[in-house]
């Protein structure tokens, strides 16, 4: 795997840590995690840790916008997507606060 360039690696990480966390949403990203309904993987994605409506629908909306941003700074490194968003997963999990929800390499959610 290619190292990703710096400014592209820093956007890609920035994207999608702050990014999706709009007022817009009926249910923030900041929200979900806070009450513990989503939690970071080390693929990248959101996944659920509880189960309903508002937050799969959350989940849906920012996989899709990560995963845009993940093709986006794969195509311009020439590296591949899932690539991308392995290392962004990487960081996510190691960033994410006290209290919020990871899934460790075995699949079980941890609460940080």
């Amino acid at each position: 795997m290619k190292l990703l360039k710096g400014k592209a690696l820093a956007l890609a990480i920035m994207l999608c840590g702050g990014l999706f966390c709009t007022s817009a949403l009926a249910l923030t990203l900041e929200q979900a995690k806070q009450q513990g309904r989503v939690g970071e993987t080390l693929n990248g994605y959101l996944a659920p840790v509880k189960q309903d409506a508002e937050t799969l629908a959350l989940i849906k909306r920012i996989n899709q916008a990560r995963e845009q941003q993940y093709q986006d700074v794969a195509k311009n490194n020439q590296v591949s997507t899932a690539d991308v968003a392995k290392l962004a997963g990487q960081k996510l999990v190691s960033r994410a606060a006290q209290g919020e929800y990871v899934r460790g390499i075995n699949g079980q959610w941890l609460q940080k």
